[in-house]
Formats: structure tokens, C-alpha cells, sequence
């Protein structure tokens, strides 16, 4: 007999694998926040590759002080004047984000056998384990646990 959750990391690692939309602008950015903001029914997961796999979604206010620290996190740390590191399945019924940590980017542009994994991922679907080959800076840890201690 197959247990509910057995389908959850198949799915998870489908979604995580599909296609994305790159958020290019940060007013693009403002405009995918506010509508997870707006959509959101305490049905997220947020997960740090590196850090244990939440066993629940958290809630609406969790997740709003998630998305305001983040955001001004990327504004001071990408200091560019375009996003480009936001990723998102569907820009108008968001239910997967992948954000990349501006300090663990990788190969900029071209091709990479081993590409480095978002730093966060926002999702509805429950996560499954993401083995990270660079471990969380000492300063991620902090920021991490401040949000979610």
C-alpha cells in the first residue's frame, strides 16, 4: 500500500527540474511578492538547501517576513540594476520560486556540469532534500536563523 507522501519527492523533483520564467527587473520582483502575498493561504514551504527540509508550510506572516528579508537581502547583496537571479514557474499563479544567493552564483552565463542550487526555494509542493555542495557562510546560517528561530 503506498504511503500519501510517497508522491511528494517525484513531484518535487519534477517542478524543481521543469521550465521557469527568469525575473529580470526588480520591479518584476515587487510585482511576483505581491502576488504570493496576495495569494497565499499558509500554503508554502520555504527551504534552504543545506538546512533540513521543512516538514510543514509556514504561515501567511512567516511568510511575508520571509519575502521582505529577502528582498531587501538581494537589493543590498545584487548590486546590479536588474534581478535576474529570481526564478518562477508561473508568473501569474506562482507556485515555485527558485532564488539564488547573489554570494554563490556560479557560471554567469554559458554552460555548467555542476550548477550551483538556489540558495531558497519557495514552494507549495513539499520539498525533498537537495544535496548542497557548498555549505550555508557562516553569515547565511545567522540570517536563516534569525528569520525562522
Amino acid at each position: 500500500m503506498e504511503k500519501p507522501n510517497e508522491n511528494l519527492t517525484p513531484d518535487f523533483k519534477q517542478r524543481f527540474s521543469g521550465s521557469f520564467y527568469g525575473v529580470l527587473k526588480w520591479t518584476n520582483l515587487d510585482e511576483l511578492w505581491q502576488k504570493i502575498k496576495s495569494q497565499a493561504d499558509a500554503d508554502w514551504y520555504i527551504y534552504s538547501p543545506g538546512h533540513d527540509v521543512p516538514e510543514s508550510t509556514v504561515t501567511n506572516e512567516r511568510l511575508f517576513t520571509f519575502i521582505d528579508e529577502i528582498n531587501d537581502l538581494l537589493h543590498k547583496e545584487h548590486e546590479k540594476d536588474y534581478c535576474g537571479i529570481v526564478y518562477v514557474d508561473d508568473k501569474d499563479k506562482p507556485s515555485f520560486v527558485k532564488i539564488f544567493d547573489p554570494n554563490n552564483l556560479g557560471v554567469s552565463c554559458g554552460f555548467s556540469d555542476n550548477p550551483p542550487l538556489p540558495g531558497w526555494i519557495l514552494s507549495k509542493i513539499k520539498p525533498m532534500a537537495l544535496e548542497n555542495s557548498v555549505a550555508p557562510t557562516q553569515s547565511r546560517q545567522r540570517w536563516w536563523n534569525k528569520i525562522f528561530s
